[in-house]
């Protein structure tokens, strides 16, 4: 384990909490007891559909005899969990085609018609190929988004939650909801080890605010087209407790949604 002494930091997976909150023997740390420094943006994230399809939305997925194929990689990512997620809080269906190497692969697989859709960041969809491109032909439409509010580059896409309104999900579901879609916006954790003093951790906290509001910083950000809303390592600390406190119930729903935590 790295030493918590302030000189070593990680860039974690965001919802690496899922392993340690379903309960798998190989997990060696606790997720509330990192230093929590700070994240550089959200990672909400969004389902796309080929626009050719009869799936114009979420209520033409709802009622389909047939349900789309989505494709993922495994089950520990957005492509997977989130259409279960779906399955689970308002009644939708779909088809998870598991196996490919990785997002691009699904993303070929969408063109070529193997599969009809794929969840996945919406920060992806709107920094990169063939996204760019397929927004500009119309190629896809967006169905759904996770944030608790609609993204402004995505004025006609509902997000879960009025989902959820509109199909009455109840409590135990919403709560499913909350600590699934938490890592988007836990977004892209910057941490440093258990232990760290809380003189260090206040200093990394401190260089970490100040780095995402510099200027010179934000030009470079802007460039690469990376985008930027921070959120501070007091926010990111309560929300890694508040995700990782579950009752028995919740656990078994989510074990259960990543096909028994394996």
């Amino acid at each position: 384990m790295a030493k918590p002494d302030g000189m070593t930091l990680g860039a974690i997976f965001p919802a690496l909490y899922f392993d340690q909150l379903t309960g798998r023997s190989e997990v060696k740390y606790d997720w509330k007891k990192f230093a929590w420094i700070g994240s550089t943006v959200a990672s909400n994230s969004l389902l796309y559909m080929r626009a050719d399809t009869p799936y114009k939305t979420m209520e033409d997925v709802r009622n389909a005899s047939e349900p789309p194929k989505c494709g993922s990689t495994g089950t520990g990512v957005s492509a997977y969990y989130l259409p279960k997620l779906l399955e689970e809080v308002i009644g939708t269906k779909f088809n998870i085609v598991l196996g490919y190497q990785a997002g691009a692969d699904i993303d070929l697989a969408v063109e070529r018609g193997e599969v009809q859709c794929r969840a996945f960041t919406i920060t992806a969809f709107f920094s990169r190929e063939p996204f760019i491109t397929w927004r500009k032909k119309g190629f896809v439409r967006v169905l759904l988004q996770t944030g608790k509010k609609r993204d402004d580059r995505l004025p006609d896409a509902p997000t879960i939650y009025q989902f959820m309104d509109k199909y009455k999900t109840p409590e135990a579901g919403r709560r499913l909801a909350t600590v699934v879609l938490a890592g988007g916006d836990i977004g892209r954790p910057i941490v440093a080890p258990p232990g760290l003093p809380a003189e260090k951790q206040t200093i990394l906290r401190e260089a970490f605010t100040k780095s995402v509001q510099d200027p010179q910083f934000l030009e470079e950000a802007k460039k690469r087209r990376l985008e930027m809303d921070p959120a501070n390592g007091e926010e990111l600390e309560q929300l890694a407790k508040e995700v990782i406190d579950q009752p028995p119930e919740v656990v078994e729903r989510m074990k259960k949604l990543l096909g028994g935590g394996k």
